[in-house]
């Protein structure tokens, strides 16, 4: 009686923690997708609450710090016109996040219009009840390109 009544009680647990993760997971891909829209509107203030102060970006042309990041952001320097999302892959680690995104970047770099084929890899950690973006990493990759789930 004792082992079923414990075989119920880990299953409803199991089941509730599966519910929860799966909300986290809506949540953190909103995230990301409302991450996107805002680079592309250069919606600063809304970027510079997400990002956390340490955070770094990888670029094809460089690394940099969050400030650097906005600034680029701002000035139009990299204009993110637009991110055609593919596929999403989240994997929760604690209160850290990875996203792997696979997209088709239109952006306005140098005076000029690229569409590039991107993997992004994005880390997000839990701080208090939101959610901080530390890094965010483009790897320009091939259209055939698959984030195996």
């Amino acid at each position: 009686m004792k082992m079923k009544l414990i075989g119920v009680l880990v299953m409803l647990l199991s089941q509730i923690s599966f519910a929860q993760d799966a909300t986290v997971e809506k949540e953190l891909k909103e995230l990301s997708k409302n991450k996107w829209q805002w680079m592309a509107d250069k919606d600063v203030t809304k970027l510079d609450r997400l990002f956390d102060d340490d955070s770094r970006f990888v670029h094809m042309s460089g690394t940099w710090d969050k400030k650097r990041e906005l600034e680029i952001i701002e000035s139009g320097s990299i204009w993110y016109k637009n991110a055609d999302v593919h596929d999403v892959l989240v994997k929760m680690f604690g209160h850290t996040a990875v996203i792997w995104n696979r997209i088709t970047l239109t952006a306005w770099v140098r005076g000029n219009d690229v569409i590039t084929e991107f993997t992004v890899t994005e880390i997000y950690q839990k701080q208090g009840e939101s959610w901080k973006l530390l890094d965010l990493t483009f790897s320009s990759v091939r259209d055939t390109h698959e984030i195996v789930h």
